[in-house]
């Protein structure tokens, strides 16, 4: 019952086939399970456990609050939650609980949702691996020592390259595991191992869609603006979006729905909410594509990408063409500078944002007690690590007033030009964009260490950052599984705020590729 979608739980939860009790002690029991892949901060089952009885009395009176009634979720370490400690995988905030939810923590408990835990992260969001963690890194379920089964669910789905692997037990016992991606690795792994249905990530420059192509399971990002950011603890306010992980785009669709809309406690957000109509939803991706249009940039044909990943691009742009889309080569021209100019407003506001982390308004307090200022230099070098240290010192040199209109005012120009890059594109006719996520599928752990974290994002997030510059929404779609046996995701873009045919023709896509189902033993 744990591969099921979130509409086949409800439905079968409504109908008493499944009883929410049991429900819970087997996501529990599945969290243990996976405890080696290191994919959670806490858990928190006690209260966990407290509302599954209620949410029972709820369904049996048949007064169920929302179809997530009943459904373990599980949020991501930098949304805050009452009662709950939130650490950002951060020393500096290791014995923070916060007094109250982030807005999305609390729309998922209004609508009867479970919280089973938090998930692990790179410190402060500040990573694309999740191995930059107080708690530990986390490992990617796939080609990891847990045994599974890869299921293919129909034999008429369309045939891509290296579909074959996908019929075959993949154990692989190899200490060198596979990162999970970041840094919202915890979420994309507790969501496909099944520990539970749908989960919060955050989403600055890729950190919802990276973890989730890694890891087999959809990833969306949605309109800048579309959900709330209050309680999720800034990394950059002008890109940071709460990110939505699932393991199907129904499940993904449906938890926006609930999540979307204005919010008073965050003055970015707007009076827009997405409308999830599951019977509507279910009948679009039936038909053909005649009258879509979708891009392909060139400027996404990079160095360092994989021949299977190019491979798996071209395969996909075939299948819409086949379903009546009209498929076209696009340019971005200003992709090319887009990694730095990201870089620099990302450090520029992560400078700004952590100036509060002193121990003296907020975070950890060193020991040093000779003066104000030995104090707070001790509680940042005791409470921040290399990387949270070094995009502060960066960000505040491009911040100096010798150096603010050299930098900072020029990246904030060229973001200007990246945005136009892609109304340019919506205003030429084209809907939508088919691009990679990450250059191939994930690394091994050793060759993602061998380089530092700078280089890492650069090269990680090269196809999802410019989203978040422009505000665009964007979802993560799982293809096929590499030679290796491991996941092979595509990107689709779309116009902002056009989130429901954004993730109507995801779906479409979904259904056609149909990527294998992972099966815990």
């Amino acid at each position: 019952m744990l591969s099921l979608s979130i509409k086949q739980v409800a439905e079968k939860l409504r109908l008493k086939k499944i009883d929410v009790i049991e429900l819970c002690e087997a996501c529990l029991e599945r969290a243990k399970k996976i405890r080696c892949l290191n994919a959670f901060v806490c858990l928190t089952d006690h209260s966990f456990r407290e509302q599954s009885y209620k949410s029972r009395e709820r369904i049996h009176k048949g007064e169920t609050l929302s179809i997530l009634d009943g459904i373990s979720v599980a949020v991501k370490d930098n949304f805050c939650t009452k009662g709950v400690q939130t650490t950002c995988a951060s020393e500096m905030l290791r014995n923070f609980t916060p007094t109250y939810n982030a807005t999305v923590v609390q729309k998922l408990d209004n609508a009867g949702a479970l919280l089973i835990g938090k998930t692990n992260m790179d410190e402060f969001a500040m990573g694309s691996g999740t191995v930059d963690s107080i708690h530990g890194p986390t490992k990617n379920i796939w080609r990891s020592s847990l045994k599974y089964e890869v299921e293919q669910k129909r034999e008429e789905s369309i045939a891509l390259s290296a579909r074959g692997v996908a019929s075959k037990p993949l154990n692989n016992l190899d200490s060198d595991w596979f990162i999970a991606g970041g840094s919202s690795g915890g979420s994309a792994v507790a969501v496909a191992s099944g520990v539970c249905f749908v989960a919060l990530g955050s989403d600055t420059g890729g950190s919802t869609r990276s973890p989730a192509a890694y890891c087999g399971v959809v990833g969306l990002k949605p309109s800048y603006g579309l959900v709330s950011r209050y309680g999720l603890i800034p990394l950059v306010h002008s890109m940071d979006v709460p990110g939505i992980l699932a393991r199907s785009v129904d499940d993904a669709a449906c938890t926006l729905a609930l999540l979307s809309g204005h919010d008073p406690n965050d003055p970015t957000t707007v009076d827009v909410l997405f409308e999830y109509d599951q019977q509507e939803f279910e009948k679009e991706p039936t038909g053909n594509l005649s009258g879509v249009s979708i891009g392909i940039p060139k400027e996404y044909h990079c160095p360092g990408m994989s021949s299977e990943m190019l491979a798996t691009w071209q395969e996909v742009a075939d299948v819409l063409s086949k379903g009546g889309a009209a498929v076209e080569e696009v340019s971005l021209p200003h992709t090319q500078y887009s990694v730095a100019c990201y870089s620099i407003l990302n450090q520029c506001e992560v400078a700004s944002n952590m100036a509060c982390y002193d121990g003296i308004e907020f975070g950890l307090r060193g020991v040093e007690n000779i003066s104000t200022e030995e104090m707070i230099a001790s509680s940042r070098r005791i409470g921040f690590n290399e990387v949270v240290r070094g995009r502060i010192l960066a960000g505040n040199y491009f911040l100096l007033k010798k150096n603010y209109q050299k930098y900072f005012e020029k990246a904030l120009k060229i973001r200007r030009l990246i945005s136009q890059d892609f109304e340019n594109v919506w205003d030429s006719g084209v809907n939508f964009l088919l691009t990679p996520v990450t250059m191939g599928d994930s690394p091994r752990f050793s060759e993602f260490s061998a380089k530092d974290n700078r280089e890492q994002c650069a090269t990680q997030d090269y196809c999802t950052q410019p989203v978040n510059m422009a505000g665009c929404p964007a979802i993560s779609i799982p293809i096929k599984l590499s030679s290796l046996g491991l996941p092979l995701s595509l990107q689709l873009i779309g116009r902002i705020y056009d989130d429901g045919n954004l993730l109507k023709v995801a779906k479409w896509i979904e259904n056609a590729v149909n990527f294998p189902k992972l099966i815990l033993e």
